[in-house]
C-alpha cells in the first residue's frame, strides 16, 4: 500500500490518509485489471471516503454527519448511500479494499508452495515495506487513522464484520466444507492479532524500525504455530 522503493514514513506520496494507506506497490499482489467504467467507480469511492476521513479526523467520528459528508463530497446524501450503505463504511474503505487479500496471495502462489508459506511470505514482505495492514507503520497520517479506528467503538465493531468476509473469502480458495471455514478463520485471526501488536507497540511511542525485528520474529512463530496446529488438526494447508 505504499509506493513502489518508498516507505509509508517518507513523506513523498499523497497528503491524505488514503493516500499513504491506498497506494499499490510493484511487489503487492494486483487484483485483476477492471474497466474504465469500474475504475471511475472506485475513483468516486476513494474521493467520497477521503472527505470523510478527513473531517472524521478533523472532528471526530460521532460528531460528523452523514449530510456533511455528502456535501463536502459535493453529492446528494441518498447517492452517497448508494456508494456507502453505513457512516462507518466511509472510514473502512480501505480495509474492503483488502477483502480477498489472502485468497488472492493463496490463488496466486507458486507452483509447490503451500498456501500457509505464501501468507507468511507476504506478510513478512509487508513488515519489511512497513505495510499499514500489518500494523507496521508510523507514518503521522497512519498513526492518526489507527487511532480514529481503535478509539471508536462503532468502527471497531464494523472492522470485526469485515473479518468475516475475509474469512469466506480466504474459505473458498482453500477449499470447500468446514474444514477450510476453519482453517481460514484460524489464519484471520493471527494475522489480525500480529497486525494489532504491532499497532499497539507503535501507538505506545516505539518507531516501525525499533518494533521490526520483534514483528518478523512474532511473525515466525506465529505461522509455525499456525502450521503445527492445523496439521495436528487435519487442516493441512
Amino acid at each position: 500500500m505504499v509506493m513502489s522503493g518508498e516507505r509509508s514514513g517518507d513523506g513523498n506520496g499523497s497528503g491524505s490518509v488514503a493516500g499513504v494507506v491506498g497506494r499499490e506497490r510493484a511487489d503487492q499482489v494486483v487484483p485483476p485489471r477492471v474497466s474504465l467504467r469500474e475504475r471511475k467507480r472506485q475513483l468516486t469511492y476513494r474521493a467520497i471516503s477521503d472527505a470523510a476521513i478527513a473531517m472524521f479526523l478533523e472532528r471526530g467520528f460521532d460528531k460528523v454527519s452523514v449530510a456533511e459528508v455528502a456535501a463536502a463530497a459535493d453529492i446528494s446524501k441518498p447517492t452517497l448511500f448508494r456508494y456507502f450503505p453505513a457512516k462507518e463504511d466511509l472510514a473502512l474503505l480501505r480495509f474492503a479494499d483488502h477483502e480477498d487479500e489472502a485468497a488472492r496471495v493463496v490463488g496466486g502462489r507458486a507452483p509447490g508452495e503451500t498456501p500457509l508459506g505464501a501468507l507468511r511470505r507476504h506478510f513478512l514482505a509487508g513488515l519489511d515495506r512497513r505495510d499499514p495492514v500489518t500494523g507496521l507503520c508510523d507514518h503521522p497520517q497512519v498513526l492518526a487513522f489507527h487511532r480514529l479506528l481503535y478509539g471508536t467503538p462503532a468502527l471497531v465493531a464494523r472492522l470485526y464484520a469485515y473479518q468475516g468476509r475475509f474469512e469466506t473469502a480466504l474459505a473458498r480458495t482453500l477449499g470447500s466444507g468446514v474444514t477450510a471455514r476453519l482453517a481460514a478463520g484460524q489464519i484471520i485471526a493471527v494475522l489480525r492479532i500480529l497486525a494489532e501488536e504491532n499497532w499497539r507497540r507503535i501507538d505506545a511511542g516505539e518507531s516501525a524500525d525499533a518494533v521490526y525485528a520483534g514483528a518478523v520474529q512474532s511473525a515466525e512463530e506465529a505461522f509455525v504455530q499456525l502450521r503445527r496446529g492445523l496439521e495436528r488438526e487435519g487442516r493441512g494447508v
